[in-house]
């Protein structure tokens, strides 16, 4: 597989929550903190996005998409200066494979999806990525065009196993907007995922994926770049922001503790499968790196990511200690919601 392939099936992201929405008249609606990442796409219409901690809104356009990975509370609204109405309370019952209409819908439709992800350290994805990323390039959205009118059409008109398509065509658009967001790396982006738009770089990074358990040198990887040794150690540490070797340690890392966490291999088969003929060393690495040691977290004491029931609780919770007076939205929106 591919780098990004590799990262995406190593956090195992699950759709839990997909559908879509059709607003009318005026409307503002917040969504609370949330896990993982949400990626939305409007069809038709216009509306505000405002995302809290980020100091201008942005105006979404038809076929524009946004991904929010930071989890921070959002709005959207056709006026920002409107009350906002609480989505949880709004949306008495999930979007999962629906499209809940406001007001008689028809000025401002989206869809999209929620993902959480059931693999751990999700950060080494949801880390490289702004609060709010906007694909609005019209090349970039015309490469979206067709995820979106077959998701509204699979919505629109539900048919059998409608719900999984849904479900993979918004896992399809977070993959395309990763994608067109990854090419904006050629304009000076930092991280792994921007690297990947480099083919110097991209080759360094497909080499230590394919083989993490060979023994990489600094010299090997330059030349698998096509680039000297002082040359491509620099730039890899500009455009990746950390050493060839530090990343290559980290990766191996990683997949370690998604084995120690998803097998029933020994600690010194993990180790030897990543290239450690000593357990020793392993061990050292993995502390190092991942802040406890292999057994340790393959008792279930490292870092997790909540699961998907555990993020909606606590989206629920969260929605429930800052509601907003909307009566009047709520009242009109309430007969026209799809169960």
């Amino acid at each position: 597989m591919d780098p990004l392939s590799d990262v995406l099936s190593l956090l195992k992201p699950r759709s839990y929550l997909s559908g879509g929405f059709d607003m009318g008249g005026e409307w503002s609606i917040r969504f609370g903190q949330h896990e993982g990442i949400k990626c939305y796409a409007l069809v038709s219409g216009q509306c505000w996005l405002a995302v809290e901690g980020v100091q201008d809104p942005v105006l979404l356009k038809s076929g524009d998409c946004f991904l929010l990975p930071s989890g921070r509370p959002f709005i959207l609204a056709s006026d920002l200066t409107l009350t906002p109405a609480d989505a949880y309370s709004l949306f008495r019952f999930r979007m999962n494979g629906a499209i809940r209409t406001v007001n008689g819908g028809g000025d401002c439709i989206g869809v999209g999806g929620h993902f959480t992800f059931t693999g751990q350290h999700a950060g080494i994805l949801l880390g490289v990525l702004p609060p709010i990323v906007h694909i609005q390039k019209e090349s970039d959205k015309a490469a979206m065009r067709w995820s979106l009118e077959r998701m509204m059409q699979e919505l629109r008109e539900p048919q059998p196993g409608g719900f999984l398509v849904a479900q993979q065509l918004a896992y399809l658009m977070l993959v395309q907007a990763l994608r067109l967001h990854m090419a904006e790396g050629l304009k000076g982006g930092v991280g792994w995922l921007f690297a990947l738009a480099d083919k110097q770089m991209s080759a360094a990074i497909h080499c230590m994926h394919n083989d993490p358990a060979h023994r990489w040198t600094l010299q090997e990887l330059a030349g698998r770049a096509g680039m000297s040794r002082s040359t491509f150690a620099l730039k890899f540490k500009q455009t990746v922001g950390e050493s060839p070797m530090e990343y290559l340690t980290r990766w191996r890392m990683l997949l370690a503790a998604d084995k120690l966490t998803n097998t029933r291999d020994s600690i010194s088969a993990i180790a030897l499968s990543l290239g450690y003929e000593s357990e020793s060393a392993f061990s050292t690495a993995f502390k190092r790196v991942m802040g406890c040691s292999p057994r340790q977290h393959g008792r279930g004491r490292g870092p997790r990511s909540l699961s998907a029931d555990e993020a909606e609780t606590r989206q629920a919770e969260a929605a429930r200690a800052h509601q907003p007076e909307a009566a009047s939205l709520l009242d009109r929106s309430a007969e026209s919601m799809a169960v």
